[in-house]
């Protein structure tokens, strides 16, 4: 197996194709990276600048260079000995716009269309209006007020010889079944002809191949005529006048999909989406043709070798995903002789393991990056945080209580549509048995809803029907809280859907007469057993488990819990405020017996705040009361700044808990930790065009902020009065005219605390670098990465800049720690550790993993730990928690020598006659006769090192 040394994350769109990544290739290379990894070289929607709307799985994106560009780009790499791993998105595809010939195919077709089974569709939909329908909820109003409106229309595509409804920038076939209608509507001769070869067209799939033929003589006659010839046909279907908008209606109203205002998703969507976007639908890849066909192109791609290995984006949205798993394996290993390289999105909860029988190499990464974050935070500031917050904004001091509301909450607004489905999968279950038939469907949508609210991790995994034991310990708290929330008349109905979802072995009890042809007349026959119906409700289930634990969690829970931001991280449970050492080496030790190759990560595409952001508002955990006092003088002192609900300037506001002005006590909490968090470590309160490019990039944040946490605005429903006193808020309160006051203190603050802030982030970058696993940088982050939620993490990358600062093998990191603010310290930690990956490529990849001990004064200030392949040795230690060390003289982020006094490592005995040198710094420190290395040696010109044997060459 080609197992990557390091990799490096590049966002790849228009604005930055492979050919540009092929300008870097020898900086990256000098950087120390194997393996660059690439976001999906899959053909997404037009403009896209992340990918993940993949429309068309068969070539490569053209906006990037295409498969030519793409050769140009693995040359190069090749030519320095680097590799290539590709994200792949096999669980949805770009439905919003006009580009996805799958899904315009089965809005032509509808049940017979050739991708009628790619897509997630559930053609027997309960709604008359929807059965043998997709819902397209696209209308930016209701289809009445838009149809009146004439924003509805019909056209023709020349180049193709079809007739579509055009919304916008949407497109909607009409199936060809209409063409004779339509065409005959005109009253000419020459068309009357044309229709003729459309009569007696059906769905059929033996009739499309005609269809294809008629198509292609009405394109003919329309390049003949000229296109004025069709105009006659459309002005039969004018939405503009009443008798032809009537028309129009009923042609539309007799396709294969159902115009709808997008509000109508949540409640009636028919097929399944990536969490709640509507322009995403998801595919079902558990289809052995669907399978082939998404993967044909990169299964060709690591054929010819220009692939290496595959990143797996949401492994948790796919039906079976050991199966996926197991599939994807046994095809990339017939491809090529050896075994590939795969890992996995997967979100874990704490204590969750990544399952054993996925033959995958490990995660992509989050699970590091929320036990490396955890580590950074002092579990003293917790609880008077927590209490802070809680006075400050009315809010529960607990993250539970939050995420709880938040489950319910995007539950029935979001996912009520996906909730019907599967509780209408569990009544058909129940209708089939004589014993079960009264359970009715109300009782069993609320069953299920408490068990999907409580439900504490992603999903469960059951095999052949049933859970496992690792996935009943979180379907008993799911039990727990369902039982403690319904009453107990539905005990029953709980139990029994507790065995349907995997809980049980017994026997389906016996079927009452006519059941399974009535199931198959309702559009049930894919299920024609009690087994394949359960192992249908587990996966609708998970479906649904899986997306209502993103969009809850991350993407509401955490914008409007403030405990801490640096712990609201997607991966993390912010109620998990801190990780001991002794929690951390557990960690590393698991990792390192069960997915020594999984990645390691601290940043991502999908960060909510860049690495060293979440470093810098760690130290707030040490100063836990000074933090909290400085929230209320800022509050106090910014008072004036507030506006009121509707957006106007207010003088005054009662200092209660209420939330009645903007931006309100929580927002403005959380508002004054990302200022904190995010100040450039060279920016001047007295820089008024940096100050303004800071405040604009924030306000884009606060937008998101706002708008995620769904209390005063929302996506679906923007309170626009409320945001732009938000706005006006914000840059209130970092006007010019404020560089006296809250600008000075707010720069004064962040002086304080900015060399603690870097003294952890060098902790957590040594810690990624030197772990068991493969060490991931994301894009531009080998300088300081003060970024924010996207679109802040994937702006333009200065790698030229980068290139530059780029030091020479030799000179050690400590070299650039006086200079600290301008990050190249960062940069030659990087460059320096994968260096020594590089030269000792078993040590830092195959080593055995040794926590080490501390005593003395400040043992709790220190993590250590040793690696081990044969008889080479690494010793990587790092100062933790050290904001009361530092103290409040210097400017260096290093504790003073004289300050660690006795605090020393335990030496492994093998190493007590060695000679070690410091790869990050000249330091050669030495252990003495006991055993001890001491710290006022060891981190006297660094706070991380990394010892080697003396001898270990430099460059």
């Amino acid at each position: 197996m080609t197992v990557p040394r390091s990799t490096l994350r590049l966002q790849f769109h228009r604005g930055f194709t492979f050919d540009d990544a092929a300008r870097h290739v020898e900086y990256f290379a000098a950087l120390g990276i194997s393996h660059l990894y690439a976001s999906p070289i899959t053909t997404a929607e037009p403009g896209s600048m992340h990918g993940y709307d993949t429309v068309d799985y068969t070539q490569v994106s053209a906006e990037y260079g295409g498969e030519v560009g793409l050769r140009r780009l693995v040359d190069k790499l090749r030519a320095h000995d680097m590799g290539l791993i590709a994200d792949i998105v096999p669980n949805h595809m770009g439905v919003g716009g006009s580009s996805n010939t799958w899904w315009l195919d089965i809005l032509e077709w509808g049940r017979h269309s050739a991708y009628a089974r790619h897509f997630d569709v559930d053609w027997h939909s309960p709604d008359p209006a929807l059965r043998g329908k997709v819902l397209l909820p696209t209308l930016g109003a209701s289809y009445g007020d838009e149809l009146m409106a004439g924003r509805i229309g019909l056209h023709f595509a020349a180049d193709s010889g079809r007739f579509y409804i055009g919304y916008g920038p949407h497109v909607f076939p009409v199936c060809p079944v209409d063409y004779a209608a339509i065409l005959q509507g005109a009253d000419r001769a020459d068309l009357s002809a044309l229709a003729n070869r459309f009569q007696g067209l059906t769905t059929q799939p033996a009739d499309q191949p005609r269809a294809a033929e008629a198509r292609d003589a009405l394109r003919e006659f329309v390049a003949r005529e000229g296109a004025s010839a069709i105009e006659f046909v459309l002005e039969t279907y004018a939405p503009e006048d009443p008798v032809t908008r009537d028309r129009l209606h009923r042609l539309i109203e007799r396709q294969h999909f159902r115009l709808a205002w997008w509000r109508t998703a949540s409640d009636e969507v028919n097929w399944r989406r990536f969490f709640d976007i509507s322009s995403l639908a998801a595919v079902r890849v558990e289809r052995p043709e669907v399978f082939e066909a998404v993967h044909a192109l990169i299964f060709r791609l690591y054929r010819e070798g220009l692939v290496d290995g595959l990143r797996i984006d949401h492994i948790d949205g796919l039906a079976e995903p050991r199966e996926y798993c197991q599939r994807l394996r046994q095809r990339l290993s017939e491809l090529r002789d050896t075994a590939p390289y795969v890992v996995v999105e997967k979100i874990l909860g704490r204590g969750e393991p990544l399952r054993d029988d996925w033959p995958v190499d490990g995660t992509t990464g989050y699970d590091f990056m929320s036990d490396v974050g955890a580590l950074l935070h002092d579990p003293a500031g917790a609880e008077p945080l927590a209490n802070t917050w809680s006075e400050l904004t009315g809010r529960s001091a607990r993250f539970a209580d939050e995420a709880h509301a938040a489950r319910r909450k995007i539950l029935a607004e979001n996912f009520s549509a996906e909730l019907d489905r599967a509780a209408r999968a569990l009544h058909r279950i129940a209708r089939d048995s004589l014993s079960t038939r009264d359970f009715t469907y109300p009782a069993l949508r609320r069953v299920l809803t408490e068990l999907v609210v409580h439900f504490p991790v992603y999903r469960m995994y059951p095999l052949g029907g049933l859970r496992s034991a690792a996935d009943n310990v979180y379907f008993e708290r799911a039990l727990a809280g369902a039982r403690a929330s319904l009453p107990r008349s539905d005990d029953a109905t709980l139990e029994r859907v507790n065995a349907w979802l995997g809980g049980s072995a017994e026997e389906a009890p016996p079927a009452r007469p006519g059941a399974q042809s009535q199931q198959q007349a309702q559009g049930g026959g894919a299920q024609p057993h009690a087994g394949s119906s359960r192992r249908s409700a587990q996966t609708l289930f998970s479906q649904l488990t899986a997306p209502l634990a993103a969009k809850a969690i991350e993407d509401t829970a955490c914008y409007r819990y403030g405990r801490l931001l640096s712990r609201n991280e997607v991966g993390s449970d912010p109620g998990e405020f801190a990780l001991s050492v002794e929690q951390f080496h557990a960690g590393n030790l698991e990792r390192a017996q069960r997915f020594p190759h999984a990645m390691l990560a601290t940043a991502t595409h999908d960060h909510k705040r860049g690495e060293d952001v979440r470093a810098r508002l760690a130290v707030l955990s040490e100063i836990a009361d000074e933090w909290g006092a400085t929230l209320r003088a800022w509050s106090t002192l910014n008072a004036p700044q507030r506006r009121a609900l509707d957006g106007t300037p207010i003088s005054s506001v009662s200092q209660d808990k209420s939330d009645a002005w903007a931006p309100g006590p929580a927002a403005e909490d959380m508002l004054y930790q990302t200022l904190v968090g995010c100040w450039p470590p060279d920016l001047s309160a007295d820089d008024e065009a940096g100050v303004k490019e800071l405040a604009e990039r924030v306000a884009q944040w606060q937008l998101k902020e706002l708008r995620e946490a769904k209390l005063q605005t929302s996506w679906l429903a923007p309170d626009e009065a409320y945001e732009a006193g938000c706005h006006e808020f914000l840059f209130g309160i970092l006007a010019p005219q404020r560089r006296d006051a809250f600008l000075k203190e707010l720069s004064a603050f962040v002086g304080r605390i900015g060399r603690a802030g870097a003294l952890n982030s060098l902790q957590q970058t040594v810690l990624r670098l030197a772990s068991p696993g493969i060490p991931d940088l994301y894009q531009g982050t080998e300088l300081w990465d003060f970024s924010l939620v996207d679109p802040d993490n994937r702006r333009p990358v200065d790698f030229a800049k980068r290139e530059a600062w780029l030091p020479q093998p030799q000179t050690p990191p400590s070299e650039f720690l006086a200079d600290w603010r301008d990050g190249r310290v960062k940069l030659a930690v990087i460059q320096r550790v994968l260096a020594l990956r590089a030269h000792l490529p078993e040590l830092l990849s195959q080593g055995t993993y040794l926590p080490l001990t501390v005593r003395g004064a400040h043992a709790s200030n220190v993590i250590a730990f040793a690696r081990r392949h044969g008889n080479a040795w690494a010793v990587v230690i790092a100062s933790r928690l050290a904001a009361g060390l530092l103290g409040d003289e210097g400017d260096l982020p290093l504790v003073e020598p004289a300050q660690w006094a006795d605090t020393a490592i335990e030496m492994p005995p093998d190493l007590s006659a060695r000679a070690l040198f410091d790869w990050l710094s000249p330091a050669a420190p030495k252990v003495d006769d006991h055993g001890l290395l001491y710290l006022r040696d060891a981190l006297a010109a660094m706070p991380v090192a990394v010892l080697v044997e003396d001898g270990v060459p430099r460059s």
